[in-house]
């Protein structure tokens, strides 16, 4: 993947699964013998526009429930994402950091001397920014060094698998999520 200049899409239809938060698997299920690389195919998707907060106040990361909650100022709960957090290995933070910033489209800086061993390659790497990428299509950066909220390319694994510490999300709930965070605001990792 270093070795790449991007990791977009691999298909019209990985695009617009993901534009419709929904697995390829379930659009092509939708839409039998649709060809979704040709102008003007007419496919069934998920609606899934609906009225957004401006913004959360704090974010609490149920680490045992495996889900990222945002709350108004107000102490209202205004949104809930199905996330995949650390394992006995690699776990999550505890305690309570800051957001210190959002990228969108990210490069993964792989440091093996500072992050996780990944299989035998003690080399750092420089992951090209995509959807694909390891870190997907948004990183919102955390106080605490080397810990994020970040997308995947792998969105059925949500939930059904462990991270490297880190809290993962589907790249459109981390897409919609970067928009309603700012600089600042408390993340609290809760058992």
């Amino acid at each position: 993947m270093a070795r790449l200049d991007r990791l977009s899409y691999t298909s019209p239809a990985e695009l617009l699964a993901e534009k419709f938060h929904m697995h390829i698997k379930l659009l092509q299920a939708l839409n039998p013998g649709a060809h979704f690389d040709r102008q003007g195919e007419k496919i069934i998707v998920a609606n899934v526009l609906g009225a957004m907060p401006e913004s959360v106040a704090r974010l609490d990361v149920d680490v045992g429930k495996s889900v990222v909650r945002g709350f108004a100022k107000d102490g209202s709960l205004v949104v809930a994402y199905p996330a995949t957090v650390g394992s006995d290995d690699n776990p999550s933070p505890s305690g309570t950091m800051t957001v210190k910033a959002v990228v969108k489209n990210p490069k993964y800086f792989y440091r093996p001397n500072k992050n996780f061993q990944q299989g035998n390659n003690d080399q750092p790497l420089d992951i090209p920014p995509g959807p694909n990428g390891p870190v997907g299509s948004v990183w919102i950066d955390l106080s605490k060094e080397g810990y994020g909220i970040h997308g995947t390319a792998e969105p059925e694994l949500i939930g059904k698998s462990s991270s490297h510490g880190c809290v993962r999300l589907t790249n459109w709930d981390a897409e919609e999520l970067a928009e309603l965070v700012h600089r600042g605001i408390p993340v609290t990792f809760r058992e």
